[in-house]
């Protein structure tokens, strides 16, 4: 049985194949899926422990076992916040095929079910993005949004702790386009074209009155009812999209707001499933706020595992 290690997954799985893998997939039938199942720490601590299945017939079984212990990165020595494994077994005989790292495959599946929604709803011509959170999963964010919209030229990025934006900042100086830290997010996202929230956040962070006509609005953290990124104005004024609508209505940047009747579920304008194939156009037009909730899902999980088999055999052969 072989073993992908992260440097490995993130060889293999360039964005710009599994953007393209997801986009494929989901022109096709769902697999079974489970959402997530999280266990909290007992004694109520902050850690939690989540399992999601996915199960598509005559492919693959694909289980992925997370940690996510949010202060890992103050142990010493430090450990990464998000931690584990994704087990992948044969679908017609259940023979275990291979296992890889679990906090590698998520970034790159996070990072690219978000990057696959900009594709269908941003502008085209998008040139500023705005990452709200500096942990593990942002630079990941920031390279595959550019990925899929090659236009971005700007990039601004926002943390509660300064210092690890401008670390993130510092790593991706230089390149063909520019980043900085900013310290006022209500500034950037006035500027943005795209914003991508990446956080662990129980408070809105994204004023909805300031996202310009035309912006983009990607919501990755508050994937539980009682987290939140944006408020209910960003909610009312966007057309919203989710990746999946199974296990929407745990997504606290959703529930909240449903809750108080700001946004009703029927609100919900399409998922992946109806964009990828063509059954929703996505946005109407450039002036249009879209935002798109990244539930994920066992499925999602499943799709970047398949990618991962066919592309080490085609690599191997």
């Amino acid at each position: 049985m072989q073993f992908f290690d992260a440097d490995a997954v993130h060889f293999l799985l360039d964005y710009p194949g599994l953007i393209e893998a997801m986009r494929q997939a989901h022109r096709g039938p769902a697999p079974d899926a489970s959402h997530m199942m999280v266990r909290d720490e007992p004694g109520g601590g902050g850690n939690k422990f989540v399992v999601q299945v996915g199960w598509q017939r005559d492919t693959v079984i694909a289980v992925k076992l997370v940690g996510v212990f949010p202060e890992n990165p103050g142990l010493s020595p430090p450990q990464p916040s998000v931690q584990g494994l994704v087990a992948v077994f044969d679908a017609g005989s259940g023979s275990p095929l291979f296992v890889a790292d679990g906090a590698a495959m998520t970034f790159r599946k996070t990072a690219a079910d978000s990057a696959l929604g900009a594709s269908l709803l941003a502008r085209s011509d998008a040139k500023v993005l705005v990452i709200v959170g500096a942990g593990g999963l942002a630079p990941h964010m920031l390279a595959a949004h550019r990925a899929a919209r090659p236009s971005l030229e700007r990039v601004l990025v926002w943390n509660r702790t300064p210092g690890r934006a401008e670390a993130l900042a510092s790593v991706h100086a230089g390149r063909d386009f520019s980043i900085a830290a900013v310290s006022d997010l209500d500034a950037a996202v006035t500027q943005a074209d795209i914003v991508s929230c990446v956080t662990m956040s129980k408070a809105p962070l994204v004023r909805g009155r300031l996202l310009k006509p035309g912006a983009h609005l990607d919501l990755v953290g508050a994937y539980l009812p009682d987290m939140r990124e944006a408020d209910d104005e960003a909610m009312a004024r966007g057309k919203l999209f989710v990746d999946t609508r199974s296990g929407m209505q745990d997504a606290g940047d959703l529930r909240q707001p449903a809750d108080r009747g700001i946004i009703r579920w029927e609100d919900i304008t399409a998922d992946l499933y109806e964009l990828c194939a063509g059954r929703h156009p996505g946005r109407g037009n450039d002036q249009e706020i879209t935002v798109y909730k990244n539930v994920g899902g066992g499925h999602l999980d499943l799709f970047t595992a398949r990618h991962l088999k066919s592309v080490a055999e085609l690599r191997s052969s």
